[in-house]
């Protein structure tokens, strides 16, 4: 299933003014479960930042979690930096007109190769490590740019159905994926053998979340993949199902999962 072309469509549709940027950020928050997540773990380790401290957003994309990072780091500086060059050039476009280049940049770099010595204190890895197969060497990478006590946060699929695989026969739900999903213990082992002192992973996408994500994510890309057409049903289809999958996440944040498709990890250098 090619998911980045889809993002891509949707992104293009929404970039044409600063407004619709903001839209489709707020869009994106509402239907992306790891996004309630990922904000939670922010909320919680917010006042562990100190105030102005240098902020990395590991993998960038569309931008969004920097311009949540923006609001809540105020007197922050926060880098961006993805391997994709249009994106970094529609970021760095977009922020300017927000008025927000001189706290937020991007720039295009390669997370196995990205080292900035004992810079950062808050390092955010939204749904990357899945794409990257030398996953000890970036998180070496991190342990090198952050700061002592500094904290990394990242989503990432696990390995009990993550990127929608549950056998051994199962492909991946998103062929861009270089892994299906970590196992707990094999995620904390390599955070710590790269240098980070503390390590705690969690479930996220228990089932609440699981049924949500089909219902939200899923099912619409696999319409979209099949025919464009689709994408004039899309709100009426979200009219019908979005209430559901609101209660749904709200369960999944809120609930301690013994299983699920993500994970939530937070480690400290």
């Amino acid at each position: 299933m090619q998911y980045d072309p889809i993002k891509r469509s949707l992104g293009k549709v929404f970039n044409t003014t600063p407004f619709l940027r903001v839209v489709f950020y707020k869009l994106l928050d509402m239907l992306l479960l790891r996004s309630w997540h990922i904000k939670r773990e922010i909320r919680d380790i917010q006042s562990s930042i100190p105030a102005g401290a240098e902020i990395l957003d590991a993998g960038s994309g569309f931008g969004q979690y920097s311009h949540f990072l923006a609001k809540k780091f105020p007197q922050s500086k926060i880098t961006g930096v993805d391997v994709k060059e249009e994106q970094i050039a529609d970021c760095n476009a977009y922020f300017t007109k927000l008025g927000l280049s001189d706290s937020v940049t991007f720039r295009i770099a390669d997370l196995t190769r990205f080292r900035e010595e004992n810079k950062y204190s808050l390092v955010l890895s939204v749904d990357v490590m899945e794409h990257i197969l030398e996953d000890v060497v970036v998180f070496k990478n991190f342990v090198f740019s952050m700061k002592k006590g500094g904290i990394l946060l990242i989503s990432t699929p696990s390995d009990q159905g993550g990127s929608d695989v549950h056998d051994d026969d199962d492909e991946s739900f998103i062929e861009e994926h270089v892994r299906d999903g970590y196992n707990i213990a094999e995620i904390e082992d390599k955070l710590r053998s790269a240098g980070f002192s503390e390590v705690y992973a969690q479930y996220s996408y228990g089932k609440p979340g699981g049924l949500s994500w089909r219902l939200s994510m899923k099912y619409p890309i696999t319409l979209l993949n099949t025919s464009k057409l689709f994408f004039i049903l899309l709100p009426f289809y979200y009219i019908l199902t979005y209430p559901l999958c609101l209660v749904l996440n709200f369960m999944d944040v809120r609930m301690k999962h013994r299983s699920g498709t993500g994970l939530i990890v937070r480690a400290v250098r």
